[in-house]
């Protein structure tokens, strides 16, 4: 799986964990994605993952090296897919 396609993933599994927010952005804990067995079956570097889409700015969260343990608590942001810009038929 390359890495664009991890990031999919992950993607994915933020929704599922997740909370939705009033933004529609989805907010996990580090340690709910780390602990969760599914996400432990996908990924084998959840942390480099994680940091690839941080790169692409897919999410967000503080800190560069997220540990198990330590940063269980540490939130993991899913920015809000942009709304498709609607179509308008002119006449």
């Amino acid at each position: 799986m390359n890495v664009e396609e991890e990031v999919e993933r992950l993607k994915e599994e933020i929704k599922r964990l997740g909370n939705i927010q009033q933004d529609g952005s989805y907010k996990v804990t580090f340690g709910v994605l780390f602990h969760d067995d599914k996400c432990a079956n996908l990924f084998e570097a959840l942390v480099g993952t994680l940091r690839a889409a941080k790169r692409r700015k897919v999410l967000t969260y503080d800190g560069e090296l997220l540990l198990q343990g330590v940063h269980d608590n540490v939130e993991i942001i899913l920015k809000p897919t942009p709304a498709p810009a609607a179509h308008v038929d002119r006449v």
